[in-house]
Formats: structure tokens, C-alpha cells, sequence
């Protein structure tokens, strides 16, 4: 029988000794108070991987083989109520037969208590098989897990400390609705002519004279949006400045809505209007809709103008999905292409056997591994800081060693996630395509038809590096992340890039020298934008009074305007950050796992060239397209340039 998990040595890798476990049952197990949980790791690790087992065996028997009729067969409105495809249907059955949706929901509201590191490693399985499928199953137990730690961060979940169990919540029926399989929900945050731009975002929120809070407006490109349960951004306040483009944001607020209830006779009572389900390149097994709300009742999560710090909350779980959803495409993508090399022939050879598809080949197997690697230290930091956030905040009987050790690990998890995780959804993503668009190459002519998988992988992958943040908002909050760390902490950039000139030249391990050399060439890169953009303050500076250069400098950075420089780079800067992040944990791998270094050797053989590669584009070019762009913004937008005086 065909598994996605067992036949896969580098995932299994993780399960078996790639992940530290320890520390993550203990968080999830609430340090094994709950008298129905794991009494050890072992016993949990080795629930985990029949889990994983699980997953592989429905990815590779149910899913993979109606991936064909997921493209084809699409979901429609019908009299305003939504009617999925068959081949939806029959996996959307097998999976709540198999409880898959319980899979992280706590153990006292019907689940079964795994970390999210796990689903999100069983994920890929189902993406391999589907993508779409896997973009649909986030939105079940994804969505129950987001409407719990809303909970916790507004206080409405109480704890019984001396147990570790939830005592109450706010939304148990949601949860427990979603964990049983009988609904899903989706996050409803874009808008015509409002994507990225959230400050732009019209749809009203209003309460009644009884206090009740009601949703009007429109929502678009909705995934998952014909759900029951929907988080939706909404304006509450209007902007104090308007000439402030970021004002906006604190007018929002983050509702819980109710699309619809099932009467009865089973059928259903809307009061969220369906206005269409797009239709899309590909990815055709997850539907995206349009959705209208006209004075629908809502429940308002948190407090008034929390809504956008609420949605930071979904999106970098969602964007780690989004990683593990690519990584999976991919390596549909990479097996597909190297069965065909291996029995296609020409002159006299398979074509694998050629230099060319022999070196894509590699590369392809080379970049799904060390995306794996990036991935799953994402997911677990990520995981660990919302726990030790949670058990910081909540068990006030923890003795003084666990106060001290959550102290300590919470701010490291918190900073290496946000490190991590524009990285990752930046280059995983774009990978994907790559990969696909490498896959497509391989296979000739046949890629190009439909007679082979692999031109709807390619149609699948083109939508991951644009939702769930674009490529391009990705590399600026990396860009911005970085500059605005060095600025804040100098001392501790000069020592790093000090360190790595030292190891670059003297470790006696050649991974840590080429690691020290790609190490330097990422800090000279931000070196050289940091000191283009202090160029550009300094300028900015002309004529004003000399005593007001500290407190520019040291306060008054404006996103839009000081780091233009930094942006036109921003892409090229996050390719060097994240090889250098893989690369530091290849080689950390390859320390604890010999049977590794090959990996870590593959990766920097490569990511040094391109390190060298970025460097130059970085510190060579830009200066003239940003001058034509600053003469076109002052002849074509006098208004915009005044403003902005």
C-alpha cells in the first residue's frame, strides 16, 4: 500500500531525531499534569508517528488519486448555497472519518492534543497529493486552534492549573463543531482595491443600540469562504490623521461571524451572502469566494482597533502552512520529473543521465531538503513561543525553575521565529514554482500537456508566493526586520560580523569556514544598505536645524520614504538571509548527524555563489531606476510630493 510518509527519509528524519522533542510534549502536555496524557516523549513521538503514518497512507490512497478530478470537477453556487465537487466530497468524508481534524485540539474539547508542528509536517503529505486538499484541511483544525488562542490572549479561557486542563472557553462550540468535522472556518480580511494595503480595508463594523456589533460590506478572494465560521476584519474607527497611510490600521477590529446554521431539515439559513467562487488558474480543489455581509451579527474578538494585531496572529501560522503546502508541491514536482528522466531516453541514455537535468535534478532535491530544514525549525520555534506565552500568562502555580526557564526560552523562540518565517514563506513558495516550472522542463513536450501531472503542479504553485503576503511583502518585512535590528543593536551586528570574518578564516572545519564566508557576505550586503539609507536620512536632513539629526536618526525613520534603497533590494537581500539560515542549520544538522554533512556540503557548494552573485547586484545597481522613479513621483504626483513635505 502506497505511503507519502514512510517512503520519505527526510521527513522521517524529523520525527525520529530532527525535531527537540523534549521541550515540545512538555509545552504541549502542560508539563504532564493532564491525567489522560503522555506520561513521557517517547510515548508521544511514538503516537505522533503513527499520526504522520496515517496521513501518508489517506495522502497517497484517497487523495493522490482523485488529484486529476479535483482539477476538472469544480464547486459552484447553487440558489445561493455552496455545492462542492464530487471528489471533494468523498476525501472531505474520508478525512472526517479518519478524525483528522481533531488531530490539535485539546484533549477536553474532543481532540487529540498534537503539536501544531505535526499537523503542519502531516500537511505536506496531503499537498504532495493535492495542494488545494491541503489548503482546505488548514482552514478546519487551523481555524478551531486560532479561535482558542483569540480566547486566551482576550481572556475569556480559564484554566484548571493543578490538572492542565482548559476549564472554559468562549468558543468551545466552534471548536468542538470544527474538531468533529461538521464545519471549518476561513479568515475574511481582502477587499476590492484592498489587499495588501490593509489601511484601505471599507467593510463596517457597527453596534446596535442593544450593543450588539453588525458586519456590512464585501469581502473577495476568500479561501475556504463557503465555511460556517468566519474571522473577519472590519472598521470600527475612523483614521485620526488621515495623512497618516498608516492610521487606518488601528481603526480595525477583528469579528467572529456566523455564515450560516443548518435547520432541521438540513438545510440551510444564510445570513452571509455567496456572491461567487472565482475561477482560477489552478487549485481547484480549494474554493475562493466572494462574500457579501449586509448588518450580519457578529461577535467582536479582543478590543476595539486589536484587529490587525489579531490577524498577525492567523497570518504567521497561515504563512508556515503556506510553506509545508509549497515544500509538498515541490516534491510531487521533483519525484514526477525524476521517474521521467530515469526511463526517457535520448542518445542513447536517460535523459537523467544528462548533465544538464542531472544538475537540476539535484538542485531540486537539494532545495525540498533544505526547505524541510527551514520549515520545521520555523513551525517548532513558532509553536514554543505561543505555548510559553500561554503557560506564562496562565499557570500562576508554576514553581520558580519554570518561571525561570519560560523567562528565559520565550523572548529566544519569539525572536527566531520572526527571524524565520518571511524566510521561509518567501523562498518556499517561490521554490515551488521553480521546482513545478523545473518539473514542466524535464518532461519536453509532454509537460506541456495534460497527459502528465505536472503542468497542474505548475498551475497549483503560481498562487503561493501571492497569497497569504506576497513574495515582495515578505522581503520587506525581512529587509525592515534586519536594518531595523541593526539599528537598534549595533554593537551586537559589528560582533557578528566580526565573528564570521574570524570563522570564514581560522575554524578548522571547511562547513564552517564556507558557512563563516556566507555568514560575512550577508552582513557586508546589509552593511551596504544600511549605509545607502543612512545617505539618504543624511540628504533628507539638509537645511533643518542640527539639533534635531539624534532624534531623526535615532527615531523618526519613516518606512516609505528613508528605506527606498532597501526596498528596490529587499528580494535579493532575503535570498541571501535565508540561504544563510539554512545553511547555519544544515550545518548544525551535519554536527549532531554525520550521516547530514552531505547536505550541509550540497547547499553551501551553491549558496556561496549566489551569496557572491547577490552581493554584487546589491551594491552595484539601483541608483539610476530610483532616480527616474523620484523625478517621475515629482512631475507626475505634485500632490503626492507635497503631501509627503
Amino acid at each position: 500500500m502506497a505511503n507519502f510518509f514512510t517512503d520519505n527519509d527526510d521527513l522521517r528524519f524529523y520525527f525520529d531525531q530532527g525535531v527537540p522533542w523534549a521541550e515540545l510534549v512538555e509545552l504541549t502536555e502542560y508539563g504532564f499534569r493532564a491525567p489522560d496524557g503522555f506520561k513521557d516523549v517517547e510515548e508521544a513521538k511514538s503516537f505522533y508517528r503513527d499520526v504522520a503514518e496515517s496521513f501518508g497512507e489517506l495522502a497517497a490512497e484517497v487523495v493522490a488519486p482523485r488529484a486529476a478530478r479535483l482539477d476538472v470537477e469544480h464547486s459552484h453556487i447553487v440558489d445561493g448555497q455552496a455545492e462542492e465537487a464530487p471528489a471533494l466530497r468523498e476525501i472531505s468524508e474520508a478525512m472526517r472519518a479518519a478524525e483528522l481534524h481533531k488531530l490539535c485540539v485539546p484533549r477536553e474539547l474532543g481532540g487529540l492534543n498534537a503539536p501544531l508542528t505535526v499537523y503542519m509536517m502531516a500537511g505536506e503529505l496531503l499537498a504532495r497529493a493535492d495542494v488545494s486538499i491541503m489548503t482546505h484541511f488548514s482552514f478546519h483544525g487551523g481555524m478551531a486552534l486560532a479561535a482558542l488562542a483569540f480566547s486566551i490572549r482576550e481572556g475569556s479561557t480559564t484554566f484548571d492549573v493543578p490538572s492542565g486542563r482548559i476549564a472554559r472557553t468562549r468558543f468551545a462550540e466552534m471548536i468542538r463543531e470544527i474538531a468533529s468535522g461538521e464545519a471549518w472556518g476561513c479568515m475574511d480580511i481582502t477587499e476590492p482595491n484592498a489587499g495588501s494595503d490593509m489601511a484601505q480595508l471599507r467593510t463596517r463594523a457597527e453596534q446596535d443600540a442593544d450593543g450588539a456589533w453588525r458586519v456590512s460590506g464585501q469581502k473577495i478572494f476568500i479561501t475556504s469562504g463557503h465555511g460556517k465560521w468566519h474571522f473577519v476584519i472590519a472598521r470600527t474607527e475612523e483614521a485620526k490623521d488621515p495623512s497618516d497611510p498608516y492610521a487606518g490600521l488601528a481603526g480595525l477590529s477583528m469579528f467572529l461571524v456566523k455564515a450560516y446554521d443548518t435547520r432541521p431539515d438540513g438545510t440551510c439559513e444564510r445570513y452571509v451572502t455567496l456572491d461567487r467562487f472565482e475561477e482560477k488558474l489552478g487549485h481547484h480543489g480549494s474554493v475562493t469566494a466572494s462574500l457579501s455581509f449586509d448588518r450580519v451579527p457578529a461577535e467582536l474578538i479582543g478590543k476595539r482597533g486589536e484587529g490587525f494585531r489579531a490577524m498577525l496572529l492567523l497570518m504567521n501560522n497561515a504563512r508556515v502552512g503556506v510553506a509545508f503546502e509549497s515544500i509538498g508541491l515541490a516534491e510531487a514536482a521533483y519525484r514526477a520529473a525524476r521517474d521521467y528522466a530515469e526511463v526517457r531516453t535520448s542518445m542513447g541514455k536517460p535523459i537523467a543521465r544528462h548533465e544538464m537535468i542531472a544538475d537540476m535534478l539535484e538542485e531540486m532535491e537539494l532545495d525540498i531538503i533544505a526547505l524541510r530544514a527551514l520549515a520545521v525549525r520555523s513551525a517548532y520555534h513558532e509553536e514554543c513561543a505561543q505555548k510559553l506565552g500561554i503557560f506564562q500568562g496562565f499557570f500562576t502555580e508554576a514553581s520558580p525553575e519554570e518561571r525561570a526557564r519560560v523567562s528565559r526560552e520565550l523572548p529566544r523562540h519569539q525572536r527566531m521565529s520572526r527571524r524565520y518565517t518571511p524566510l521561509l514563506k518567501y523562498l518556499a513558495s517561490e521554490k515551488a514554482v521553480e521546482i513545478a516550472r523545473r518539473a514542466v522542463q524535464i518532461h519536453g513536450g509532454s509537460g506541456y500537456t495534460r497527459d502528465y501531472p505536472v503542468e497542474k503542479l505548475l498551475r497549483d504553485a503560481l498562487v503561493l508566493p501571492i497569497y497569504e503576503g506576497t513574495s515582495q511583502i515578505q522581503s520587506l518585512m525581512a529587509m525592515k526586520d534586519t536594518l531595523m535590528g541593526v539599528i537598534a543593536r549595533p554593537q551586537a551586528f559589528v560582533r557578528r560580523m566580526a565573528d564570521a570574518r574570524v570563522r570564514s578564516l581560522s575554524s578548522r572545519d571547511p562547513l564552517d569556514r564556507a558557512l563563516g564566508r556566507l555568514s560575512l557576505q550577508a552582513a557586508l550586503a546589509t552593511q551596504h544598505l544600511l549605509r545607502k539609507t543612512a545617505e539618504g536620512k543624511l540628504r533628507s536632513l539638509s537645511g533643518k536645524p542640527l539639533t534635531s539629526w539624534p532624534k531623526a536618526f535615532a527615531k523618526d525613520w519613516n518606512p516609505k520614504k528613508d528605506f527606498a534603497y532597501a526596498m528596490l533590494h529587499a528580494e535579493r537581500l532575503t535570498r541571501l538571509l535565508a540561504d544563510e539560515a539554512i545553511a547555519e542549520l544544515l550545518v548544525e544538522q551535519a554536527k549532531a548527524h554525520p550521516e547530514r554533512r552531505v547536505w550541509a556540503e550540497r547547499w553551501l557548494e551553491r549558496a556561496e555563489p549566489r551569496g557572491r552573485a547577490l552581493y554584487d547586484a546589491i551594491t552595484t545597481t539601483g541608483d539610476r531606476l530610483l532616480q527616474r522613479l523620484a523625478e517621475e513621483g515629482r512631475t507626475t504626483s505634485p500632490s503626492v510630493a507635497a503631501a509627503e513635505e
